[in-house]
Order: structure tokens, then sequence, then C-alpha cells
């Protein structure tokens, strides 16, 4: 029986390329693999017997290290090869019986790297020591976050000045914007990013970090990259003096800075050439095959985790994108208040989130006034806010109180959990919180409901600081629990604030102390909206905000007594001429009087379907603002609805009058009944505002 009969070889349990050996209690070989043989080139003869110690620099002792339960091992060990190149190797252990029953240990050992020979016993430890070091180093320092410049930048201030006087990193322009790279087989755009020299800041630099630089072909840069495999060689060789003589600029840097040898690595990884990275030496030794092992060991360490930084960078510029294309571009003018708002993208690596606002316009010369937050990150948060938005503006446009209109949206939310592939997933997880106001610039009151969010803030005009003690509600997507509408009356010129739990950021304080930073925020005087939010971003978030952040800042405003006109109507037919004539006096004092013959149909059109069909108290109300608003509202809550009259029916035009003649119009239900209004365009000179 041979040596390594008891050791699986290379045909059937053993992959190539993986070295199998055993070892007694003693460290002594008593096993050795075809595979092994491979790797390392002795024969079984050789090695068995032999202690591990004698192939391998620092080799692993696990009989002597492991507690005595342990079964399993895994590390590293440095080996010199057969022809005297040494291997750095990846080593599994496993605890079994050996060939006389006592406790051995099977090794499974594959290739990490490896180094030419050195020339004595003496050299060889300190240098590869220093290289394992510098490997080391690139594990734990590389990679840190999911950014691609600083994971450049980290693998440049690995290799200098360990491995090079300079060193610079640059990647595929293209395909940093989202396109696949092509081959390299002309010029190639190169954007930098990342520099490092042996003088702190690399001050020198041709490019900074973020330009773009476009390489000729025979550059040794898309060289390295058309190829696939690294270059070096001196600056003075033909084809680097080439690609200098044609870039004057570059040659002068050269010469500036003395640089003697250049190696350029392709940065590649997935199958896929991202870019290159060269180092430069100005001593006058050059880059070594040992040297090139290296690097290539570094690039390719790096290589990697920059592969993921770029996809994440990819996938959150489409998630910010469709993010900023479902949130409102412009808020629409109004009467009611006056708005500003901000959306900071979180710069942590769990992703973009779903946060929202919005600014609906309302009948009657009233706005709703949203702030929302998606459970979850990424696009489908972002998908998941657009529904919500999107469903909240078509519930808003009927006008249902906020407590009504939450319970609509934690129906929808715990429906779409319920169609979800997924089993586990309920409403929770797809859930969101929001806070929904409604303000009556006439009234001044301002209705609000909330669902789990952070309370809402308001700052009156003498400059109190409240935090509105709103019922909170339940998350949307809990499900079959109520929520709570409050009613406050408004000082006009007074701020009312809305905001996500981003901007407490509660990742480094408690909820309590975020709440009293805002507080102190609002209470310095602001000249508008657009003002305090800045002071507010500025006061509470750091530069790179950990969590999405959405604020809105209203100021209110209220309609003088002088541009709202009501009129009671009694239920009798008489009036509706009477009706007509009041509104055509009313529009003489506004001075809009182009306006009376519409008015004068629209009124009666809807003062008689009133009185025909509804019931008492009816009253009629005219408001003059950005547009002419008239409403007529009455005690019944069966809504009208449009049709198409037949030529023969003698009524069932009335609405479709009114749709013709006015802009808008609408049905909004109200605690006593119903209010059919419509609205009309005023030119800009006749609007009240």
């Amino acid at each position: 029986m041979n040596a390594y009969d008891t050791v699986p070889g290379p045909s059937g349990l053993t992959p190539p390329g993986v070295a199998v050996l055993m070892i007694d209690e003693q460290d002594v070989v008593t096993g050795w693999s075809p595979g092994a043989r491979q790797l390392l080139g002795y024969d079984a003869e050789d090695v068995v017997g032999r202690l591990i110690g004698d192939l391998a620099s620092g080799a692993p002792s696990p009989f002597r290290t492991l507690p005595m339960k342990q079964h399993n091992w895994a590390g590293d060990m440095q080996v010199r090869h057969h022809d005297g190149r040494i291997l750095r190797l990846s080593v599994l252990g496993c605890r079994m019986a050996g060939h006389d029953g006592r406790p051995a240990w099977l090794l499974a050992a594959s290739l990490l790297g490896q180094f030419p020979p050195l020339q004595d016993e003496d050299a060889l430890r300190p240098r590869a020591l220093e290289r394992l070091k510098l490997l080391n180093d690139a594990s734990t320092r590389i990679g840190s976050t999911l950014d691609v410049m600083r994971t450049a930048q980290e693998l440049a201030e690995v290799a200098v000045p360990s491995l090079a006087d300079w060193v610079n990193v640059d990647l595929v322009d293209t395909l940093l914007r989202g396109d696949e790279p092509g081959p390299f087989t002309g010029s190639v755009a190169l954007r930098r990013v990342a520099n490092q020299s042996i003088h702190e800041g690399a001050p020198e630099a041709l490019r900074q970090t973020g330009e773009v630089d476009v390489y000729p072909a025979h550059s040794p840069a898309v060289r390295c990259m058309a190829a696939g495999r690294s270059v070096m060689g001196r600056v003075s060789d033909p084809a680097t003096g080439a690609w200098l003589a044609d870039d004057p600029a570059r040659a002068a840097s050269f010469r500036t800075h003395g640089f003697q040898s250049i190696m350029g690595v392709p940065v590649q990884a997935r199958g896929m050439i991202l870019g290159v990275t060269i180092f430069l030496r100005r001593t006058p030794q050059p880059f070594t095959d040992e040297d090139r092992l290296l690097a290539e060991e570094l690039v390719a360490r790096a290589a990697v985790c920059l592969d993921n930084a770029r996809r994440f960078a990819r996938e959150r510029t489409a998630v910010l994108t469709l993010q900023r294309t479902l949130l409102p571009k412009r808020h629409p003018a109004q009467a009611a208040v006056e708005t500003a708002s901000r959306y900071l993208p979180a710069s942590g690596e769990s992703g973009l989130g779903g946060d929202w606002f919005d600014v609906i316009p309302l009948s009657g010369a009233r706005v709703a006034l949203v702030v929302g937050d998606v459970v979850g990150h990424g696009i489908g948060a972002a998908a998941t806010m657009g529904q919500l938005r999107t469903a909240m503006r078509t519930l808003a446009d009927i006008d249902l109180p906020p407590d009504e209109l939450l319970t609509h949206l934690d129906d929808l939310v715990t429906h779409r959990a319920a169609e979800e592939d997924d089993a586990r997933t309920d409403g929770a997880d797809l859930g969101a919180t929001c806070t929904y106001a409604v303000y009556d610039p006439v009234s001044r009151k301002c209705l609000m409901a909330r669902a789990g969010h952070p309370p809402p803030a308001l700052v009156t005009p003498d400059g109190t600081v409240e935090l509105l003690e709103l019922a909170a509600g339940p998350p949307l997507g809990v499900g079959n629990l109520p929520f709570e509408c409050a009613e406050l009356v408004v000082p006009e010129g007074s701020l009312l604030v809305f905001y996500t739990d981003g901007l407490l950021d509660l990742r480094h304080r408690p909820v309590n102390e975020g709440l009293e930073l805002l507080q102190s925020a609002l209470a310095r005087r602001a000249l508008s909206p657009e003002l305090m939010c800045d002071s507010v971003i500025e006061s509470l978030l750091p530069e790179r905000p950990f969590d999405d952040v959405a604020l809105l800042i209203a100021r209110t405003r209220a309609l003088n007594a002088d541009q709202v006109a009501v009129l009671d109507v009694p239920a009798d037919p008489a009036m509706v001429a009477f009706a007509r004539s009041w509104a055509s006096g009313q529009l003489d004092a506004w001075a809009l009087g182009d306006q009376s013959f519409v008015t004068e149909l629209v009124v009666s059109e809807l003062v008689t379907n009133a009185i025909r069909y509804a019931h008492t108290p009816i009253q009629l109300r005219l408001i003059w603002e950005r547009t002419l608003i008239c409403e007529v509202s009455d005690a019944s809550n069966s809504a009208p609805h449009m049709r198409r009259a037949r030529l023969s029916d003698e009524g069932g035009r009335g609405l479709l009058l009114v749709a013709q003649l006015t802009q808008r119009w609408g049905t909004r239900q109200t605690r006593d009944g119903k209010t059919i209004w419509c609205e009309q365009f005023l030119p800009q000179e006749a609007s009240a505002r």
C-alpha cells in the first residue's frame, strides 16, 4: 500500500488544484494525495514521516492549539514549493481517526498566492512576512464602505509606500454611468477615482478625483485593460515613451516627479474589466514579478469591493431617480398656505427609503398637507411610496376627512400585503407612517390625523413652538384599529411643520432629545418657510444623514372677510332669482362683473337643484381668491351624478352645463350633508392675491 492510498486523490473526491494530506497528533505527515504532489511538487515518499513544519513556515499545529472537542479548523499557511517558490495556502482541517485508531487531522489546502523564490532563507522570512502583513492589512482596510471613491482610495493607501511611490485608480467612465463597457480597441475615457502619493494629499496629481481623462490605445492603461493582464516596464521603454510623447503635460509631470518604473494592473471582477490601477516608482529598482503578483492580489481583492460598490451606487441612483420622479416637482399655487419642502436621501449603506411629502389643493380654497415614511428601503419602498401617494391624492380629491382617509389607506396596505406571494408578509412589513392635515383659510381651522408618525409642530407668530398632541394611531397596514382626528384653530401666519423620523437622527440620539433640538431650531425667527427649512436641516442633521429625511413647512394664510360672501337660501323656488341677483351684485362689488353671466347660470342651476331635490338648510357661498369659487350646501347626503340627457328629456342637463362653463367642479360630504362646488379661473389682474 502506498503512503497516500489512505487519502482521497484528485480522481473522485478531491477537486483539481486541492492538496489533501493527513497529520497525526505529533504533526507528522501520515498521508499525501496526488493533488498534494501536483500543488507542492513533493513525492509522497519524500514527505510521509516528516514533520509538517519541515515544509511549512509557521505551519499549523491544531492538536496543540485547539480544544480536544473542536472537530474543524481553518487557517492559512506558507509552504515552500519543491522548486523554491513560496506558496500561501488556505487550509481546512477536520479531526478524524487515523490508521491506528488514534486521532488525526485531514487537511485540504488550496492556493491563495505565490511568490518567486528568494535568494536565501534569511531573506525569505522578513520579506514574506512584510507581504503577508500587507495582504492582511488590505483585507481589513479595503471595502469598509459601499462607496466607489472610498474603496478605491483605500486600495491606493494600502499600496503606498509599501509597493509604490504613487498609485492612481481609474474606472471606465461609461461603466460608472450605467453602460456596459465595450472592447478596448481605441481610446478609452477613464474617470479618476483615487490618487495616493508618498506626499500627503497627492497635491501633484495631474488629474484630481472625479475628473475624466482619455487614454489612447497604446497607453499602458488601455493595453493592460485590452489584454486583461498586468503590464510593467521602465518609463524609458519605447512603448511608454511613445505614449508620453503624445501627452506633453503628462510627460512633464513624470519628469518633475522622477518616475522611472510603471506597472498597470486591470481592475477585473466577475469577468468584467472595470478599470485599471497604475503603480509608479521613483527608485531605480524596477517592479519585479514578485511585485506584480502582490499588486494583482491587492487589486483583485479591491475589484470585488469596487464592483459591489458600483452595483450599489447604480441601484441607489435608480431608486433616487424613481423617488424624485414620484415626489412633487413644485408646490401648486394656492391661497391657503405658503409652503417649502426638503427631501434629503440617505447616505448610509442601508439604502434609500420611501419618505414623501405632498401639498394637495382641495375645494373651497382648502389645502391638504401630507408627510409619510414607508417601511423598508430600495426600489420596493419607492414603489410603495408612489402607490400610497397616488391613492392619497385620489382619496383627498373626494374630500374624505383625515381619519377616514387614513382608514382607507390602511385597508389598501392590508390588501396589498394579502396579494404578496410570500405568506409571511403582513401589512406591517409593507406599511408606512404618515400625517395628513387639511387647512381651511376661511375658518382658519386645521383637521389632522396621524398613523404612527412623529407629531407635527406648530409655531405661532409670537415664536411659541408646540408639538401637537395628536392621537398617534397605528401605522398603516396594522389594520382593525381606529384613527382619531383632531381639530385646532391656527392663527394666521403660523408655521405648520411636518417631518419624517430621519430628521430626528434617531440613530445617534434618543427621540426626546431629537424633539427638543427640533423645538429649539423652530424657535429661531425666520423670514420664510424656505429659510426655516434650511435652518432646521442645518441644526439637526449631519452632513451625510443616515436615513431619508422629508420636511414640509407651511405658513398659514387667512382669507379676509370681504373675500367670502354667504347667503342662506329658503326652500322656495322664487329664491332662485334672488340668489342670481345677489351673486351678480357681489361680483360687481368685487369688480368681477365680467364673470356675472357664467356665475348667474351656475348659481341658478345649483340652487334650483338644492331646492328641488335636497333638504334645508341651504346655503350659497362665494369665495374670491385666485379663482372664483361657488358653493351650494344642503342637508342631503345624496350626491348628484352628471349624465348625458336624451333629446326627449326635459331635465338632466344642469350639471353638464355647470361642467362646461367652469374649469372644475365636484361634491364633498360634510357632517351635516354635502356641498356642490365649482371654480372659475380668473385673469391674473382679477385675482384677490
